[in-house]
C-alpha cells in the first residue's frame, strides 16, 4: 500500500532536508544530534505525568515517568542509531507509555557513539538494570520489570533480555519497535526501502560505522547471538517502508522456533520513527498502545 499519507508530509520534509544538507559522510555527530531532536519535537509537547523526574541510576542519566499508584517498571532506551537520541527526543512517547500502561517508565540516556562506542552504551544500560534488580522493592512489592525500545533502543533491549537471562534476572517482557538486531544483515527491505523513507541504508551504515563497525558480536546483533531459548516473551513491530522490517520479522522467527511468545505487528504505510512521533499518526498512535497494553499485561 501507498504511505500513509498523514505521515507523507513529514516524509517530503525529511527529504528536501536531506536533498539540501551537506552530505552525510561531511556531517557530524553533533550536527545529525541537532538535526535529530528538531525532528523529534515537531510534535509540540506531550501530555501531563503526575510525576516525571530527572535523575541517575548507576550514573547513567534517566528520567522517570509514574502516574499515581504505578505498577511495575518498563525501562525505555531510544534510538538514534546510537549516535543520536536522548532524553527529550523520545520524551513525548514515554510520557504517553506511562499513562497508558500504568508503570512507572524510566527512560535512559546511555553514553553515544563516536565518543563511546560499542559496548559502552550496552554497559550502561545493563548497569541500569541489574540496579533496577536488586531495588525492586523501592517500586513496590514484587515489582516485574520490562524493557523497551525503538531501532538502536530495540537493539538494546534485545541484548539486555538477552543477557538478563544469562545473568538470572527476571525480565517479563521486551518490547521492540523496529529494532535493529543484525548489523550484517542484507535483506530484501535494506534495498526495497535504501532511500526516500527518512531511515535510509547510507545513515545505517554510517551509524553502524561509528557504533560497531565490525557487528558480529551478538551484543550488537542479538539475531547471531547463540541461543535465544527462555528469553522473555517479545513484542515485535516492523514497518512496511523501514530498511529494517526484515530484521525485525527474521527476529521473531528465530524466538518462536526457540519456543519464546512472540507477538510481530507490521504496519502498512507506515516508515522508520512512526512509533516515536505517535500523536503525528494514527497508526503511531495505536503502536504506542500497543506497546503500552503489552506492558500492563506483562508487569501486572
Amino acid at each position: 500500500m501507498p504511505i500513509d499519507p498523514q505521515i507523507q508530509p513529514l516524509v517530503d520534509l525529511v527529504n528536501a532536508t536531506a536533498a539540501g544538507a551537506p552530505p552525510l559522510s561531511e556531517q557530524t555527530p553533533t550536527q545529525r544530534r541537532d538535526a535529530y531532536l528538531a525532528l523529534a519535537v515537531l510534535t509540540g509537547p506531550g501530555p501531563e505525568v503526575a510525576v516525571v523526574e530527572d535523575g541517575t541510576i548507576a550514573g547513567v542519566p534517566v528520567r522517570s515517568y509514574a502516574e499515581p499508584d504505578p505498577e511495575g517498571v518498563l525501562v525505555f532506551f531510544h534510538g538514534g542509531g546510537w549516535v543520536q537520541g536522548d532524553l527529550d527526543t523520545h520524551d513525548l512517547a514515554c510520557r504517553h507509555l506511562a499513562l497508558e500502561s500504568g508503570a512507572t517508565v524510566i527512560s535512559v540516556h546511555y553514553r553515544l557513539a563516536p565518543e563511546h562506542p560499542f559496548p559502552a552504551g550496552i554497559d550502561d544500560s545493563w548497569a541500569v538494570i541489574e540496579w533496577l534488580d536488586q531495588n525492586r522493592d523501592a517500586y513496590g512489592p514484587d515489582t516485574r520489570i520490562a524493557v523497551a525500545g525503538d531501532s538502536a533502543g530495540g537493539n538494546f533491549a534485545a541484548v539486555l533480555a538477552l543477557m538478563a537471562r544469562d545473568a538470572g534476572v527476571d525480565i517479563a517482557a521486551q518490547l521492540l519497535i523496529y529494532p535493529s538486531v543484525d548489523m550484517l544483515d542484507d535483506s530484501p527491505s535494506l534495498t526495497e526501502n535504501a532511500s526516500g523513507y527518512i531511515l535510509t541504508r547510507e545513515n545505517i551504515d554510517w551509524f553502524i560505522a561509528h557504533y560497531a563497525p565490525d557487528g558480529e558480536d551478538w551484543r550488537a546483533s542479538p539475531l547471531r547471538a547463540d541461543s535465544h531459548e527462555g528469553l522473555a516473551p517479545a513484542t515485535i513491530i516492523t514497518a512496511e517502508f523501514d530498511p529494517l522490517r526484515d530484521q525485525g520479522k527474521a527476529y521473531a522467527d528465530r524466538l518462536r522456533a526457540a519456543g519464546v511468545p512472540v507477538e510481530l505487528t507490521n504496519y502498512d504505510g507506515q516508515v522508520h520513527v512512526f512509533f516515536q512521533l505517535g500523536p503525528y499518526t494514527d497508526a503511531g498512535g495505536r503502536s504506542i498502545r500497543q506497546i503500552a497494553r503489552a506492558a500492563r499485561t506483562a508487569l501486572r
